[in-house]
């Protein structure tokens, strides 16, 4: 009776995705129409109702985020069976095949997966020895070009085809060698863990028809944000039963930047022309007038499906719409517009900060700072990537995979044990002239001693705990008691961090009731920085638009909408970029439930110049029906109005002069700059900048 119930729980619509089990299916999910539960109701009715071994499933989702929630949701609803389906985020499904099928593509069963930082150690390696100038040749560059390349399926042959300038050739070079490397060393990057399989499947007819027969339901969550890559390995698997449903929303999708390509949902049904499609419109998130703004702005968009968010929640109050002299006073305004929140009793965990550059936190964390209110910011230097827990890592993978180079590079002096880098170099150029992993080729000096370690920890891996290989790795290795020695706050921090890696390592243990070092590093290697957000401590989130997909909070604040910077610079000449920034502006308004703020300012200082900015076009797209003017300029209207009507230049102001400003009351100019004042008000306003001349000030 319970699956009935579940159905019962749900919408029309939500009920017809779920019970259409046969064939193609696209499902148009607009933001907060529960797709999540769509998609979890969808696996246990195939289980429960339709009689389907749990074994013939795959789930794929974006984030292990989602797919350890979606995971524990259909584990509530069916229990113990829901371990034998396949839920994973398609980076997790990539490995699988490959953990299967390695032999056959040349690779040993211990082989490595490389992060993006990795990769780019690995590229400048070989840029050295190709003698390319990094300063001529950027390797971030060259990094995003081969990145790009591979995500199109394109190895290094096929992109010579289209090397055309002296840096894509350049391109083509780095990218043989460092393919070459990675094989040599037995590791695998992101985009392979793509790539290969379907490299796999195209050289073997018989293991693609293998993983057909095994997978004969396939549903894909996010499919707006699929790669070529993504798009072409779904598209195998599922060729031979083609019961494939594809959840998404074109409208969300914003990382063309990584290669995803929202087309991939506009064309579904060019690809599969038998294929139904669902939309999902109602809302359970937000306020009417939030989605009102939110449909307002999107519907600007040329390359959509149609559809219009509502809801059944309350109509809710408007959107307040706030214009500033400069970024501080942007700053100044939100954190009084939260400190006003907070006086409500509101939890800090409901309220998040927005912007479209991670250059424009520094002012919100400044005035939050001032007034000691505790905040979090997401996704700008997260824990995987500090150097003490890399090092660890590191040292991880080189007991797991001996042919690790980069790895082990990474940690032969980590800590100092006196192996210069002479003595590198020279085993880097043997290594290469035997065709050999640096370990192999290392026999004697202080590198001998570094490579018993090694040994020495490979002979306890199999016989302790995870938790108990992280302590000894700390202990022998001699990096715990180099950060006890240094006695500095900087190393009591770190030695908390790995503290910390300890608990993640007992959790891991805890959850998977294992102790596999390979399972756990490929675990961590798949990890990106937005995973790590969990919004259980109490603080004020501020975030990229990027890293705020799929999270939701009470109140938010969108910060910098001004052309320029929202929508940012680089898309100003393409309607395609522009459409890009659309979407991305839609995903920022739909991450509020109750209240949303919009929040620019005239002119601000940010990439190292100071400009003067018209608002955003997104904020002209809203009817302002849905917007209440929160001006400290005396506005009536959302547009700016003449800026020659509100400011008289022939004002002449003494520093120390009394003031009274319409909104903020009387204050004292304690500064005088070519184009503004600094005035002091009394509080709640405190210090506050204002264009001279301007009408809402007179002299007393």
């Amino acid at each position: 009776m319970g699956d009935m119930m579940n159905l019962e729980n749900l919408n029309n619509e939500q009920r017809e995705a779920v019970m259409i089990t046969e064939g193609p299916l696209l499902v148009l999910a607009g933001a907060g129409s529960g797709k999540t539960r769509v998609l979890t109701t969808r696996v246990a009715y195939l289980v429960k109702e339709k009689g389907i071994n749990p074994y013939n499933i795959l789930a794929i989702t974006f984030t292990n985020k989602a797919a350890n929630e979606m995971k524990e949701r259909i584990y509530n609803m069916l229990g113990e069976v829901a371990h034998y389906i396949q839920i994973s985020t398609f980076h997790s499904f990539g490995l699988l095949i490959l953990k299967e099928n390695y032999k056959l593509l040349g690779y040993k069963n211990n082989f490595t997966i490389l992060d993006s930082d990795d990769s780019l150690t690995v590229i400048k390696k070989v840029m050295k020895e190709l003698n390319l100038d990094p300063k001529q040749y950027n390797p971030n560059a060259i990094r995003s070009k081969i990145s790009g390349a591979k995500n199109e399926l394109m190895g290094p042959d096929e992109y010579e085809k289209y090397a055309n300038t002296d840096f894509e050739q350049k391109v083509v070079s780095v990218y043989k060698n460092y393919q070459n490397k990675l094989f040599v060393s037995n590791s695998v990057d992101f985009e392979d863990l793509l790539i290969l399989p379907i490299k796999l499947f195209r050289m073997y007819p018989e293991i693609l028809n293998k993983y057909q027969e095994r997978f004969k339901y396939i549903m894909i969550d996010e499919y707006q944000d699929t790669n070529q890559a993504q798009y072409v390995l779904t598209k195998m698997i599922s060729e031979k039963y083609k019961n494939i449903c594809v959840v998404g929303d074109e409208s969300q999708s914003i990382y063309s930047f990584r290669g995803s390509n929202y087309r991939n949902i506009l064309n579904f049904e060019k690809d599969y022309p038998d294929a139904k499609v669902v939309l999902l419109e109602k809302n359970y998130r937000s306020t009417q007038t939030i989605l009102n703004a939110a449909n307002d702005v999107i519907k600007n968009n040329k390359q959509r499906k149609d559809k219009k968010l509502w809801t059944d929640n309350e109509e809710g109050c408007k959107v307040k719409y706030h214009r500033t002299i400069d970024e501080k006073e942007e700053a100044y305004y939100v954190v009084e517009q939260i400190y006003k929140l907070l006086e409500q009793d509101i939890p800090k965990k409901e309220i998040a900060v927005l912007y479209r550059t991670n250059a424009q936190s520094r002012q919100i964390e400044e005035a939050l700072l001032r007034e000691n209110i505790p905040y979090k910011v997401i996704g700008s230097f997260y824990f995987y990537n500090r150097k003490e827990i890399k090092d660890l890592i590191a040292y991880l993978k080189v007991i797991y995979n001996e042919y690790d180079d980069n790895s082990l590079l990474r940690i032969i002096n980590v800590p100092k044990r006196g192996i210069g880098q002479k003595t590198i170099e020279n085993l880097n150029q043997k290594a290469l002239i035997e065709g050999k992993s640096i370990y192999e080729v290392i026999d004697s000096g202080k590198e001998l001693e570094f490579k018993k370690l090694i040994e020495e920890l490979k002979t306890i891996k199999d016989n302790v705990s995870l938790t108990e290989l992280v302590e000894s790795v700390l202990n022998k290795s001699g990096i715990k008691q180099e950060l006890i020695n240094e006695k500095t706050i900087e190393a009591d921090i770190r030695l908390e961090n790995l503290e910390e890696f300890k608990t993640i390592a007992k959790e891991f243990e805890e959850r998977n009731g294992i102790i596999s070092l390979e399972e756990f590093l490929n675990e961590i290697s798949l990890v990106s920085d937005i995973e790590e957000y969990k919004n259980n401590d109490d603080a004020i989130t501020l975030m990229t638009v990027h890293s705020a997909k799929g999270l939701e909070f009470s109140y938010v604040f969108i910060v910098g909408l001004e052309e320029g910077l929202f929508p940012h610079r680089n898309s100003l000449f393409d309607i395609n970029d522009i459409e890009e920034e659309r979407r991305l502006c839609y995903v920022a308004i739909t991450r509020a439930k109750k209240q949303l703020w919009l929040i620019n300012a005239r002119q601000r200082s940010i990439f190292g110049s100071c400009n003067f900015n018209q608002p955003s076009r997104f904020v002209n797209e809203i009817n302002e029906a849905y917007l209440e003017m929160d001006d400290n300029f005396g506005n009536n209207t959302v547009f700016e109005q003449n800026y020659t009507d509100m400011v008289d230049n022939n004002v002449d102001y003494q520093f120390g002069e009394t003031v009274i400003h319409d909104k903020f009351g009387t204050g004292v100019i304690v500064s005088i700059d070519e184009l503004s004042l600094t005035i002091a008000f009394p509080h709640p306003y405190g210090i506050r900048k204002v264009i001279k001349g301007h009408k809402s000030i007179r002299k007393v």
